[in-house]
């Protein structure tokens, strides 16, 4: 499966494609009680171990092993206290403190204060990482005293304690700052790098940090993640026994897993489907008429799409915000039914009878099956499809912008993260800038409502857009991650990889 993930800035967009080569590993596996080595598998290796310049979705293994976040994301949906105890917002939520925990230790003797934080979260803005603009909005992270930290933010982000869970909230040493955190990293997370046993790549050894101030989260004396970004290679250490628990890139091989005594944990994070850019008809007229919009959403019929495309492993949806988000609504799930007749009539009545031609590109990462089924539909009620193959060039051209509509797969994100990602005016994923004065009115009362507020004003947000036709999903997809007989895991349902104190040995 490929997952593009949400960034801050077009320049560090980029395709998360899971072809690349690995090799299976892990010869000590987990004996089923505690302690013992966990052996697990990732679709992506770090391209850094600097939270500077980290990146999350398949890569937080990696980092979760040695650094600890700020906050912490729970498989219920829940945010947590984790190095941080406790915070809290002013009135107009432009000012978050937050209060340290006063027994945590590096892995370098050095103890966490409030300045080695600041020094962390203003250095992550100043970094290289792909998620650095998350902090763009932020004026100043200040230490008030040795345990407290605050964030001073220009406007209210809804998003900001979410954020804490993931990268821009990794911590390291303060005093390991200016050395060579990108292959020695220095944190006060569960585990230690063995770097001599690391082969940078291709398999990370980690070992039992014995100074660590959670030992709960402790499930194992060593840790090894294994890069298997190949599904065949990933299928033969399943099979072969050398993992405990694998994250799968795609759902080809699920009766294959299950066969080897496997158990297949679920999510569903990502959802495909047609982005309508160009609400505004700027490069083309016909999508400027809403009733063009939700004849293409018409035109789909999803169930097979789901069917044909992923083997039923997803669920059919016409929205574009999860499940875990305050802004879903069940019954948009189905928004819009497979019905030509409807989506030609609405052609008709938009005086477009005889159809209209609609530019978009592709792109063999996605699959070119998936792009006739597209053309096929369409072509159904009228609408002739013509691409352009884009090559490496497919997300630059997409938000240059360059095609009014595209196929792709898209993370779901939190509420405000969302709403910043493909529906706010300066959204990535709305490279035209189209402005709704009453998606507007929604997003500022998002921005600085509470939190009641912000949950009933975003429900009203996605019906809108859904009504609006703004996109025409398909489905949200499965992403799975196998676990053997002697291992338990929980998943997120904010990030394609389960936390790694969510393993555990079965009793």
């Amino acid at each position: 499966m490929f997952r593009w993930k949400a960034t801050a800035a077009v320049a560090a967009i980029a395709i998360s494609a899971l072809a690349l080569s690995g090799c299976a590993g892990g010869d000590d596996s987990a004996d089923g009680g505690s302690g013992g080595t966990l052996t697990i598998g990732a679709v992506l290796s770090p391209t850094t171990l600097d939270p500077a310049g980290s990146e999350w979705g398949n890569r937080s293994p990696f980092y979760q092993a040695v650094y600890d976040t700020l906050l912490l994301a729970t498989p219920d949906g829940g945010i947590e206290p984790f190095l941080a105890t406790d915070w809290s917002y002013n009135d107009d939520n432009t000012e978050l403190t937050l209060t340290l925990r006063d027994d945590v230790v590096f892995s370098d003797g050095s103890a966490l204060t409030a300045d080695v934080v600041a020094a962390n979260l203003q250095r992550f803005k100043d970094g290289t990482s792909p998620d650095a603009g998350y902090f763009a909005g932020i004026d100043a992270f200040t230490a008030v005293d040795d345990s407290t930290v605050l964030i001073t933010l220009s406007a209210p982000d809804p998003a900001l304690l979410n954020y804490l869970t993931r990268d821009p909230g990794l911590i390291a040493s303060g005093e390991a700052l200016e050395s060579d955190l990108a292959t020695t990293p220095v944190g006060s997370g569960p585990y230690l790098l063995d770097t001599s046993a690391t082969v940078t790549g291709t398999s990370y050894v980690y070992t039992k940090n014995p100074d660590y101030w959670n030992p709960d989260l402790q499930h194992y004396d060593k840790l090894v993640i294994n890069v298997l970004s190949d599904p065949t290679a990933a299928l033969n250490a399943i099979k072969a026994g050398e993992a405990n628990g694998v994250k799968l890139a795609n759902n080809d091989n699920l009766a294959e897993v299950e066969g080897a005594g496997w158990t297949v944990n679920t999510n569903e994070l990502d959802f495909q489907g047609l982005l309508l850019l160009d609400r505004a008809g700027t490069t083309n007229p016909a999508l400027g008429d809403v009733r063009v919009r939700q004849a293409l959403n018409y035109a789909f019929d999803r169930a097979a799409l789901l069917t044909a495309l992923q083997s039923d492993h997803g669920t059919v949806t016409t929205q574009v915000f999860p499940e875990s988000s305050a802004a879903y609504d069940p019954a948009l799930d189905d928004y819009y039914t497979y019905d030509p007749a409807k989506a030609e009539q609405l052609l008709a009545d938009a005086g477009l009878a005889d159809g209209f031609t609609l530019a978009m590109p592709s792109t063999t990462l996605l699959g070119a099956t998936t792009y006739t089924l597209i053309e096929q539909q369409l072509n159904d009620i009228g609408v002739t499809v013509e691409y352009t193959d884009t090559g490496n060039n497919f997300i630059a051209d997409l938000l240059a912008p360059k095609y009014p509509a595209s196929f792709m797969a898209l993370e779901q994100n939190p509420d405000w993260q969302l709403i910043q990602f493909m529906i706010a005016p300066t959204a990535v994923f709305n490279p035209f800038g189209y402005s709704d004065p009453q998606v507007d009115e929604y997003i500022q009362q998002i921005q600085v409502g509470d939190e009641d507020t912000q949950a009933a004003v975003a429900k009203e947000l996605n019906a809108y857009i859904v009504e609006q036709a703004w996109f025409a999903p398909f489905y949200r997809v499965q992403g799975s991650f196998g676990t053997d007989a002697s291992t338990t895991v929980e998943m997120l349902p904010t990030n394609a990889y389960p936390n790694i104190y969510d393993f555990q040995p079965k009793p």
